[in-house]
């Protein structure tokens, strides 16, 4: 369980990051509901914790932004005095190819992927050093292991995500923080709905247990990862995709 725990998600107004909010909130956690546009969305998903008896509450931030992800961890630590645990599902896509791929689709991907993870850890590691106790779980991605056509941006930032976890994992482990990553594959989201019968049956072909990923499967691994039990797991990237990448 991860009662009285103090637990940051950001992007966790809807699919996979809200799924995430709600599991740790279930186990009693106390969770930060980070957004950067979707008010409504995250109020949404407090007000169902809150009805579910849990402890949640929402807090704008671009996590691409240095400054406001300085003054967002900042303004957690002086109201809770600790944070917990920290789970970075912040990302967008901007999908091209890459000879079309401009010069701002590019940066916008790794500005909130890759940087935006480095700045929330940034902020949260001298609380959790202090702490001597900590976990963070970064979210990748299996296009960050094999690489996708037309998402360089993308796979490029989630493979910085996959090394960045290692190297922080080294650096915070002898005070008892953990650091690792999950890299999920198809998961059934508002953006796999869309696909056509035809798309989906040809993702089906590379996915062993053949059926696409729910955000409850991303979720639970978190909630294992954060939790007392994975106290010996640091530096690690955790593969939730059906067998798709081994």
């Amino acid at each position: 369980m991860l009662d009285e725990k103090v637990a940051v998600v950001t992007g966790a107004s809807r699919g996979i990051g809200k799924a995430i909010a709600l599991e740790l909130a279930a186990k009693g956690a106390r969770v930060i509901v980070n957004y950067n546009g979707s008010k409504e969305a995250a109020e949404t998903v407090v007000q169902e914790i809150q009805d579910a008896g849990g402890n949640a509450e929402c807090y704008q931030c671009d996590v691409a932004d240095f400054k406001a992800c300085e003054k967002f961890i900042g303004d957690l630590i002086q109201k809770y005095k600790k944070i917990d645990i920290l789970v970075n599902n912040a990302g967008i896509v901007r999908d091209n190819l890459m000879m079309k791929m401009s010069e701002q689709e590019f940066d916008a991907v790794l500005n909130t992927n890759l940087k935006g993870s480095f700045h929330t850890m940034r902020f949260v590691s001298r609380q959790m050093l202090k702490q001597r106790q900590g976990r963070i779980v970064n979210m990748a991605s299996v296009v960050g292991v094999v690489g996708n056509a037309g998402q360089v941006n993308y796979a490029a930032s989630k493979a910085g995500v996959i090394a960045m976890t290692k190297s922080a994992a080294k650096e915070l482990a002898s005070r008892g923080v953990t650091v690792n990553a999950v890299a999920p594959g198809l998961i059934q989201t508002d953006m796999t709905e869309k696909l056509s019968d035809s798309a989906k049956e040809k993702m089906m072909e590379q996915i062993p247990l053949a059926r696409l990923g729910r955000t409850e499967d991303i979720a639970k691994t978190v909630a294992f990862l954060v939790s007392d039990d994975a106290g010996y797991i640091t530096g690690q990237v955790i593969h939730v995709d059906g067998g798709m990448v081994m």
